[in-house]
Parts: C-alpha cells; structure tokens; sequence
C-alpha cells in the first residue's frame, strides 16, 4: 500500500508547532490476485472490492456475466458461492438451469433485449463482460439502460496504454484464435468516463479490466493506487506466444477503428 500523508491541523504549543496529519490509503489491488474460480487472479480482486463497498451488506446481490462456458470457471462464482449472491449467465453454447445459465448468442442488437428477457434490475450489482469479440459495443448498450457498481471486462492488451483501438462490429463475428478481438485498455476507459466509472486495475497477466461507479468511490471514500491512471495500470499481456505476449497476429490484417468512430455504430 501507498501511504501518502496531508497536513490537517497545526497547533501551537509555547515556540513548539505540531502538526496533525491524516493519512490516506492508496490501495494496491495486486496482493489481493487469487484464483479460486476464476481463469486468473479475479476472485481475490472481487472479494476485496465487495468487502470495501458492502462491508456487512456482501450478500444476496446481483450479477450478470456473459461469455462463462459451463460456468465452472468464470468470475462470479465466487459471487454465488461465497457470498449467495444470484444473477443471470449466459453464453453462446451452454445451458445449465440451475445456475441460470441461458443459451444466447450476444449481439449489441439484442443484449438489452435480453436482460428485459431475464428480469435483470436497473442496476447490477458485478458485471462481467467476456465473448472475445464485440465486448466493447456490448459494454457499450447496457450502459446505456443500466448502471453497475463493479464491472469486470477483458481487453485486448496487444495494444498498449496509448492506443485506442476497437475491432470493427460484426453482429455475426466471433474470436479466431487471433489477436483481431475486443478493444484496448484506453479505448475502454473512455468508455467507462464516458458513463462515470474509473479504471481501478488490470490482472497481472493482462487478461481483464475492473471498473468501479464514480459514486461508490466518492462515498465510500476509496483511494486505489493510480486509478484512472491507464499508463500505470496497463498490464501486458502473458498467456500466449503472440505479439508482446498475447494471441497470434491476425493474418487477415483487419483493421481498428477509435473510440469515437465505435460508440458512433
């Protein structure tokens, strides 16, 4: 943790002065990395936010997490586990009733539509956003129509902290095994501006992003070292033989387009 200290008060004493000070918190989120059902070290990032925003309150709250699979490994189990918090899963080629896993193809036509489907509340407690593909545009719609206090998204860590870069939409596109998928860090913190959100963290391993609501930062008081710093939190990418670590170049050569000329689609 980052200690940074602030004058407060100066009292005078005789010739003497003393000062007070007050010390604020800088928090680093990257001792709490733990995997338990995540594919990385998500789970112990989402404990310690849920701990700093409910305290008391953890349990019985709501999530939404697209792009799971089975849901054995994903990001919110931890959250029904641990803390019987419940929610709605979904994803392209899975179904499992018992967890609410819903069968759906995602597109930035029908997610909305989608969540009225699902009865997902105005505001969602976790969000989690993962299909490899059009994650920003997604991202982008429910944003529109529903607030989050967390949210979860992976971004494309090929490009680095300065480069603003989206892939094209395609409502029937999917990953190929490519780096040609999602959006890159910065392009995703202007989303996240955009909609009143800060950048808090990046995984180690350059997988996934974590947001919290500017509202919650504000009145829960909480300080996290170089948040909406997207230089600083950038983490490359460390899980594959690709370009600066990540997937394999995209052959086909596609091109990218800029936050702007995204959130315009």
């Amino acid at each position: 943790m980052k200690i940074l200290s602030i004058p407060n008060n100066i009292f005078v004493c005789g010739s003497m002065i003393l000062k007070m000070y007050i010390c604020i918190i800088s928090m680093d989120l990257k001792v709490f990395e733990q995997k338990i059902f995540s594919q990385n070290g998500e789970d112990g990032i989402t404990m310690k936010l849920v701990e700093l925003i409910y305290g008391e309150d953890s349990n019985n709250k709501y999530y939404v997490e697209f792009g799971v699979e089975s849901g054995n490994e994903c990001n919110t189990r931890i959250l029904r586990e641990k803390y019987n918090w419940t929610g709605l899963l979904m994803d392209g080629s899975h179904e499992n009733n018992t967890i609410n896993l819903q069968k759906e193809f995602i597109t930035k036509e029908n997610i909305v539509e989608l969540f009225r489907k699902y009865n997902v509340p105005d505001n969602i407690n976790l969000l989690s956003v993962d299909i490899d593909f059009n994650d920003f545009y997604c991202l982008h719609e429910i944003l529109k129509k529903y607030t989050c206090d967390i949210i979860i998204c992976e971004y494309n860590a090929s490009h680095f902290s300065q480069e603003d870069k989206v892939i094209i939409y395609d409502a029937n596109g999917g990953w190929d095994w490519s780096n040609y998928f999602g959006a890159s860090l910065l392009s995703l913190n202007k989303l996240g501006e955009k909609y009143n959100y800060t950048l808090l963290y990046c995984n180690d391993n350059g997988v996934n992003c974590f947001f919290v609501h500017n509202d919650i930062i504000k009145n829960k008081n909480l300080e996290f070292m170089n948040m909406g710093n997207v230089d600083k939190i950038y983490r490359l990418p460390r899980y594959n033989g690709g370009p600066h670590g990540g997937h394999w170049h995209d052959m086909q050569n596609r091109q990218y387009i800029t936050f702007e000329e995204a959130c315009n689609i």
